[in-house]
């Protein structure tokens, strides 16, 4: 393999990692305790926890966490240190096991178990941009087999952008403007070689994203394309939006209940799940600080079972490809090359990780970025790289 590029990490100021914790976090929070009557030593956890990620060192989870053994197998000697100088994807994903022991998610009380970020994930389900998004499935089948596996393989990347965490800090959302990798072709070729293929599909977000998600998988199993789908979704609620299974029911139950071609597709996924064609799994991995280098056994042996793997979303591709400074040309098959099944990453570009690109693409890409830093002083030669306008679509056989 090339040589492995240094972690990312977040002590450099004005960087996308150091901008998480010092722009996004406190928002976060504060949104946090706007959106529940927390009593106050869950509020002041909450303040003590983001005063210690800025300024404070990694704390452990309390000796009697259900999950202390775990998080001390997961340790890479990063307690005791600062949260900014420790790996970006090893503390962000601690961040957010840090805030479910805040809040008494785990503990026995009236707290336990319920979702603190469950009002935001709900709250999209019920705007205007999702009802517009199921009554345009009325106009899908309009389109013929190519274009319809287009359309509905394009709307599940491009859902990626309504990741509410990204949306915290973000101004606007903008128009789908750039498909930087297209290796959709490869997902087909896989698919349609296949006797008896069958997906896995490792989710991202909840909401709109996960929508489109269910729609595709409604469209695979539907045309043949998949006899069987597996969806891995979090065990536990993390990263703002990341879809659990309590999260699956409440978009599959949005669909059912909207008019047209939009219902009938809930009908199917509601019929699919509950004859198996579709299962629902989850791992404590799924919720862990490392790559998917690390996959567990029971899991790795798992998805060694299908035809391909989906991988959704932002983080997901940051744990494939390793969460590392890697030179944007590095190939995507080298980095991937470990894992268990053919693979395809769904993802628009939110961090500063990205490889397999062309030189060309790069180069075009940093002369945007540099155009608009110098027109507008909004801009920066890397910024592609976190503005949520660029996607990709990649494949290792």
């Amino acid at each position: 393999m090339t040589n492995v590029a240094d972690a990312i990490v977040s002590d450099q100021p004005d960087s996308f990692a150091w901008s998480v914790w010092n722009k996004r976090h406190p928002v976060l929070i504060k949104q946090i305790q706007g959106a529940f009557p927390y009593p106050a030593e869950a509020r002041e956890n909450l303040d003590a926890l983001l005063a210690e990620t800025i300024s404070g060192t990694i704390q452990r989870l309390p000796a009697d966490a259900h999950d202390y053994a775990l998080w001390e197998e997961w340790d890479r000697g990063w307690y005791g240190g600062s949260w900014l100088s420790a790996p970006f994807l090893w503390a962000e994903s601690f961040f957010y096991r840090r805030l479910l022991e805040a809040v008494g998610y785990f503990r026995p009380g009236v707290w336990r178990g319920i979702d603190l970020f469950g009002p935001a994930k709900r709250g999209e389900l019920g705007t205007s941009a999702v009802e517009a998004e199921l009554a345009a499935l009325d106009d899908v089948a309009g389109l013929g087999p190519v274009g319809q596996r287009r359309a509905l393989l394009l709307a599940a990347l491009w859902g990626n952008r309504a990741d509410l965490g990204f949306r915290i800090t973000a101004a606007t959302e903008g128009p789908a403007t750039d498909l930087v990798a297209d290796d959709s072709a490869l997902i087909w070729s896989i698919l349609d070689a296949a006797e008896d293929p069958v997906v896995h599909l490792v989710t991202d977000n909840s909401g709109r994203e996960f929508l489109a998600d269910l729609i595709l998988v409604d469209h695979l199993l539907a045309t043949g394309a998949a006899a069987r789908v597996v969806m891995h979704v979090k065990p536990q609620p993390y990263y703002v939006s990341d879809a659990t299974g309590a999260d699956v029911l409440d978009v599959l139950r949005r669909i059912t209940l909207a008019p047209g071609a939009a219902a009938k597709t809930g009908q199917r996924l509601w019929a699919a799940l509950a004859d198996g064609t579709i299962s629902l799994r989850t791992h404590a991995f799924w919720c862990a600080p490392l790559s998917f280098r690390h996959l567990p056994a029971d899991l790795a042996a798992d998805l060694a079972r299908a035809t391909l793997t989906v991988v959704k979303g932002d983080l997901n591709y940051r744990r494939l490809v390793g969460d590392r400074a890697w030179p944007p040309t590095t190939q995507f098959a080298e980095l991937t090359a470990y894992f268990p099944s053919p693979v395809a990453a769904l993802r628009t570009l939110k961090s500063d990780v990205a490889v397999g690109l062309t030189s060309q693409t790069v180069a075009r890409l940093d002369a945007n970025a540099n155009a608009d830093a110098t027109g507008t002083g909004t801009g920066t030669r890397t910024a592609w790289r976190t503005s949520g306008e660029y996607a990709l679509i990649q494949v290792r056989p």
